[in-house]
């Protein structure tokens, strides 16, 4: 049973320990499901295992606020021993709460249900959504199936999303697309190579390509998207004593959101011209889309500047919806998946007072 109105760090902990890898988030789901069933002013919908929870005071705005329940698999302590159950170090400001999930993202989560509980008469109407499958392929991911069977259930003037950002504003985020590069040899005994062709060895042009290219920085609506072009997977050979006649190398690109995944494609094809190409997965990124008074009204609620999200996150799913989406949530980003996965609790509490003064203040402030 999670305690909804519990501190933040206790229920960080309580939401930590009903582990939830992706793949088996019901009991998460149920318990998600029955604590805001609880609360009389949110109407609780279900698909899967995916909870919404909204709002319907006739407000001239609608917020929505979306969160994923699943976790990579566990990693290890230093000792050896599961990252979870959870526990904490420190105290006051330097106090962290330590575990798998903490920081991706069920900070955000525990921040997100604090509030659906709490803001019973918010200025705006909010849909908070929690949903499954985000940590594995796009194909399974919870939010897009809400978006294509209930996307009314995501309908909103903007949405945040509350993945790590260390409580600051991340506006939009890179597309992102996997290719296959295939490169064809002919095989033979190891003792006699010449009468072969490595394949393998083929592979070390290309790599010395992808290692020497800079795919750069684009500014995108007044925030910087760096790029990045990496070989991540490298695969080839039958046996120890047989040239391969097949390599492929596996490649990751992430382009700034001013690019479509198809202008992206296209530029990747290009300078990987003369090699067989083959694109095995593929994500639009999203503008920040700042410029857009609800957006904006986020932004200023945090006292800071924005940054730009360089990795992938589901705010694309909302953009494409036609909502403007930032992310904003407790915890590091470069932490997400670490053995050493860990969240401040004054993130949890900077993130809150964020949110909470945002939907409470006037629409036109």
């Amino acid at each position: 049973m999670l305690d909804l109105s519990a501190d933040l760090a206790d229920l960080l902990q309580a939401v930590c320990d009903v582990e939830s890898v992706s793949g088996d988030e019901a009991r998460l789901a149920d318990a998600v499901e029955v604590a805001l069933a609880a609360c009389p002013h949110l109407e609780v919908l279900r698909d899967g295992d995916a909870v919404v929870a909204r709002t319907s005071l006739g407000r001239a705005e609608r917020v929505v606020v979306a969160g994923h329940l699943d976790t990579v698999p566990l990693g290890r302590r230093p000792d050896g021993s599961p990252n979870l159950p959870t526990w904490r170090t420190g105290s006051g400001d330097d106090e962290l709460v330590h575990g798998r999930g903490t920081a991706d993202m069920k900070g955000g989560v525990a921040v997100a249900l604090s509030l659906a509980a709490a803001l019973t008469e918010p200025t705006r109407d909010v849909t908070w959504v929690f949903y499954d499958h985000e940590e594995v392929e796009a194909s399974c991911n919870g939010l897009g199936r809400l978006a294509r069977e209930h996307p009314d259930w995501l309908a909103g003037d903007v949405a945040v999303l509350g993945e790590p950002t260390s409580a600051a504003v991340e506006g939009g985020c890179n597309g992102t697309l996997r290719v296959d590069v295939v490169l064809d040899g002919v095989p033979a005994h190891s003792a006699r190579p010449w009468r072969g062709v490595n394949a393998v060895h083929a592979a070390a042009p290309l790599l010395a390509l992808l290692a020497g290219h800079d795919p750069g920085e684009r500014e995108v609506d007044g925030l910087v998207f760096r790029q990045s072009l990496q070989a991540v997977g490298i695969r080839g050979g039958t046996a120890g004593n047989v040239v391969p006649d097949r390599c492929v190398v596996t490649v990751n690109h992430r382009f700034a959101p001013d690019r479509t995944l198809a202008e992206a494609e296209a530029d990747l094809r290009e300078l990987l011209a003369g090699y067989e190409v083959v694109l095995t997965d593929g994500a639009e990124g999203a503008r920040p889309g700042l410029d857009r008074p609800a957006a904006a009204a986020v932004v200023a609620a945090t006292g800071e500047e924005p940054r730009a999200k360089l990795g992938w996150t589901d705010v694309a799913r909302f953009t494409a919806l036609g909502v403007p989406a930032v992310n904003l949530g407790p915890g590091d980003p470069l932490l997400a998946h670490a053995d050493d996965e860990h969240c401040p609790v004054r993130d949890l509490h900077r993130c809150a007072d964020v949110l909470r003064r945002w939907l409470t203040a006037p629409v036109d402030a």
